[in-house]
């Protein structure tokens, strides 16, 4: 048993290396993807600011400042979960290359686990200057305690977590079907109005935010933002920590029961 978490260690570690050295090869492109990706909440950010100061200072108890915190902090998570495309399920199958995946020893999971844990290390250091640029210009109010500081890392990473487990669980349909754009692009929608990216969920109707607390999105992308601005209390953030990890046990055991299934369906294609 020891040998093989030595084993998986060793696996991890290796792609975790090669997707490091990987991104640093591709600085200007990387760097131009941030940039690509700072645009998304700086267009939120003027418009709930604009939307706040026309309602006399505050929207639900946010302020400029505290739309700033959101959004400065949301390019933080945003560059942090990033996680393998579902498309690339269906490239991989079209592509032939699952055939060869399916040879290999480990699960194809490990492997892309290892590589998208490995690239948060540059991913991490890119966000750095931006960051402070953005933090230097909209001047947010960020007053975390020192305990939801210290929170916000294993927020971040179970939100990962969660996140890369469930598009990891999204791409399994390719299984059965290549021609999944629909739902993709419905899981991406769902995902975009229920987990915090468009708006706080604190801002969204009732009934809205009832609806996300019962799906995964927000533990993925809202819960760490909140906790990091300190709008969380430690009960709330202990009970957040905890449906997060109740989530990634959810997901990685669906994808345990639907990969045996779908491998015995699997026919390769590809040139």
């Amino acid at each position: 048993m020891l040998a093989r978490a030595r084993d998986y260690a060793d696996l991890y570690l290796v792609n975790a290396k090669t997707a490091i050295i990987g991104q640093f090869q591709y600085q200007l492109a990387n760097i131009m993807f941030l940039i690509h990706l700072v645009i998304e909440p700086l267009i939120y950010l003027i418009v709930w600011t604009n939307v706040a100061e026309s309602q006399g200072g505050s929207v639900g108890g946010y302020t400029a400042s505290t739309f700033a915190a959101y959004y400065i902090v949301w390019t933080l998570v945003r560059q942090f979960n990033l996680s393998l495309s579902p498309q690339s399920f269906e490239w991989r199958i079209k592509n032939g290359r699952l055939a060869g995946e399916l040879l290999r020893p480990v699960h194809p999971i490990h492997y892309d686990l290892g590589f998208f844990l490995g690239i948060k290390v540059p991913y991490v250091i890119y966000w750095l200057p931006a960051g402070i640029i953005l933090w230097l210009i909209f001047r947010p109010d960020i007053q975390p305690t020192w305990g939801q500081a210290a929170a916000f890392p294993v927020a971040l990473m179970l939100g990962f977590l969660v996140r890369f487990a469930l598009l990891w669980l999204l791409g399994l349909i390719t299984f059965w079907t290549t021609r999944v754009s629909a739902i993709f692009d419905l899981f991406f929608t769902l995902e975009l109005l229920l987990s915090g990216r468009l708006v706080p969920l604190e801002l969204m109707p009732q009934w809205a935010q009832g609806i996300a607390d019962w799906l995964p999105f927000q533990w993925a992308f809202g819960f760490p933002i909140e906790v990091l601005i300190g709008r969380l209390s430690t009960q709330e953030i202990w009970q957040g920590f905890g449906i997060q990890l109740i989530w990634i046990v959810l997901c990685y055991t669906l994808i345990g029961i639907i990969w045996k299934r779908g491998v015995k369906h699997f026919t390769a294609v590809g040139g």
